[in-house]
């Protein structure tokens, strides 16, 4: 399993190799380094998801040239044994969180796949869906906490990445957060699908479900050759 060795003094970030290669440059930056910093005191002081193993989770499932759906959530679940570092997942033997739960209920109307009883979306990832939240990592029961500590940035060059040199992907952006976040994507290079967040206050008021991002995801990935996903 690759990870970030949070206990050594030398910060290493272990990450899929196709994604060290492409993100090289951020590991030296001084964001990142600052950045490190902070994470590193978090998991010795502080009780942080995902397990430290797993921040990477997302680029470890999904190689860089194998992505096909980009999906952004905003940072971990911060509940204990929730995050496995893949945005809106849960561990297996967890209960579903509801804004997963609405995930699921959208893809059953859409494609007809029967609601799963796990929440563990690692089956998605593996298929070339990255499930990249913008913050990854978060204090426990702390919503938000590791905000503004330069993992947006970070994932700002993932995405910038992805777009620029990557054709023909899919961006899902649920919420107005992720929106803003994916705002310079050329949409003439990619396929981008917005819609309201699923979790059931944003949900529930129209906006997410009936929006069929999964079925157009699929018929745009046929139209350029691709294999669809099997959600």
């Amino acid at each position: 399993m690759h990870q970030w060795d949070l206990d050594e003094r030398v910060m290493t970030v272990r990450i899929e190799p196709s994604w060290n290669r492409v993100l090289a440059s951020e590991w030296e930056a001084p964001y990142f380094k600052q950045l490190t910093d902070f994470v590193r005191e978090e998991y010795r002081t502080r009780q942080v998801f995902p397990p430290g193993r797993q921040i990477f989770a997302a680029f470890d499932a999904a190689p860089f040239e194998q992505v096909k759906v980009v999906i952004l959530g905003q940072d971990p679940y911060h509940g204990v044994g929730q995050a496995n570092g893949l945005c809106f997942s849960v561990n297996e033997g967890i209960p579903m969180p509801p804004s997963l739960v609405n995930i699921f209920k959208e893809v059953h109307d859409d494609v007809g796949a029967p609601i799963p009883a796990s929440g563990d979306l690692s089956r998605w990832a593996r298929q070339g869906v990255l499930l990249l939240n913008a913050t990854l990592t978060v204090q426990a029961h702390q919503p938000l906490s590791h905000q503004g500590r330069g993992w947006e940035v970070f994932t700002d060059h993932v995405i910038a990445h992805l777009a620029q040199e990557r054709e023909h992907l899919v961006f899902m952006l649920w919420g107005a957060y992720a929106k803003r976040k994916g705002e310079f994507i050329d949409r003439t290079r990619h396929l981008v699908l917005t819609a309201a967040h699923p979790s059931p206050l944003s949900a529930n008021r129209g906006g997410f479900f009936g929006t069929h991002h999964f079925s157009r995801a699929n018929d745009y990935l046929r139209q350029h050759g691709l294999s669809p996903i099997e959600w």
